[in-house]
């Protein structure tokens, strides 16, 4: 894959929800913690790990639908979040200013991050609770067209949901009917025609399929990435099945327990991984064939995922990694690149085997 300039960026991304307590005793579930990553203009980049390891939490805290505890996020050259404190930039590149005339520092509001609302969109994870129950479907793709002001009027906007439906499979009656009416697979395709609505340059898909039977997984992200190639959109492509993500993915990366542990091309990751917690995930891709099913080995990792909300010094996999050391106890690892475009972050890759 040619060089491509960086879409979105996340620099040290932080997360944290309160969680009760006061004061000194004010406790704080760690959903993400110190998350860098990139991605590229045109590129679908999957984002894999257990269930609470914070990959939905990044994916909405990259829209800004969560405001962020620390970290920066830049959405083509502009910052669109800053703990640093630093000047914000309108789409131009013009400093932001506040009320005052003075270079607004930090974040951008509701009102500045309108216009990146329609480049950036999501496609939400549950096809029944995403859609409104009282609005037929041509009024909820139709929703983003009406904020936006994107159509001329009334004629220009029917026209324009009946394109967005066809697009996505489905047809202009569609457009009178209720989501009840319609099975899990046609109402991600709802969601993902209110998605593209606003003509966006990057979706995230929070788990697009994980709710759909698997034929028709295989229909939506074929169409997903059609949709990608017409309309050359860039993807943050969250989910649990490494399967379905190595095949729309150009690159991968591996949380854990809100941590970045790995993050490679998509082939390199599932072929040559070196991060144990990375091993471990791989080799429990089911393989259709029984003979090379019963010759594979399992990694079954011991032990139990920590809570959030007290998560294990130093490097947070070590409760259950098989070559954890006393080193792994004091030090956090950090994430680096142990070969060309191959990052993992852990204290022990000459011991794995």
């Amino acid at each position: 894959m040619s060089e491509m300039k960086n879409l979105i960026e996340v620099q040290h991304l932080q997360q944290y929800f309160p969680a009760g307590g006061f004061g000194r005793r004010r406790r704080y579930v760690q959903a993400v913690d110190d998350v860098s990553f990139a991605i590229r203009k045109g590129e679908t980049l999957g984002l894999v790990g257990e269930s609470g390891c914070g990959k939905t939490t990044v994916g909405r805290t990259m829209l800004r639908l969560y405001e962020p505890t620390d970290g920066r996020i830049i959405y083509d050259g502009k910052t669109l979040f800053d703990s640093g404190r630093v000047p914000l930039q309108n789409e131009d590149g013009s400093v932001v200013l506040d009320d005052n005339g003075q270079p607004r520092l930090g974040q951008k509001t509701a009102v500045d991050m309108l216009p990146y609302r329609r480049k950036m969109q999501i496609v939400f994870q549950d096809p029944y609770a995403s859609l409104n129950p009282r609005m037929t479907i041509g009024d909820i793709v139709g929703e983003p067209i009406d904020i936006h002001h994107l159509a001329a009027n009334g004629k220009d906007r029917h026209e324009r949901i009946i394109a967005l439906l066809e697009k996505v499979g489905l047809n202009s009656e569609h457009a009178n009917r209720y989501p009840h009416e319609f099975s899990g697979g046609q109402r991600q395709r709802v969601g993902i025609a209110r998605a593209l609505a606003v003509d966006p340059e990057f979706i995230v898909c929070d788990e697009p399929v994980s709710a759909l039977d698997v034929s028709i997984q295989a229909q939506v992200v074929n169409m997903l990435e059609d949709l990608q190639n017409e309309m050359g959109l860039t993807y943050l492509f969250i989910a649990h099945d490494l399967s379905v993500v190595r095949h729309i993915s150009n690159r991968i990366g591996v949380m854990y327990l809100g941590k970045m542990v790995e993050l490679a091309d998509s082939f390199e990751l599932i072929a040559h991984s070196i991060h144990p917690y990375t091993r471990s995930l791989i080799s429990a891709i089911p393989v259709a064939d029984p003979v090379t099913a019963r010759s594979s080995h399992r990694i079954v990792l011991q032990g139990d995922v920590p809570s959030p909300l007290n998560p294990p010094s130093g490097c947070r996999f070590r409760t259950r990694c098989p070559y954890a050391s006393e080193r792994c106890a004091r030090e956090t690892p950090e994430l680096k690149e142990v070969t060309a475009g191959h990052w993992a972050a852990c204290h022990n890759l000459d011991k794995v085997e």
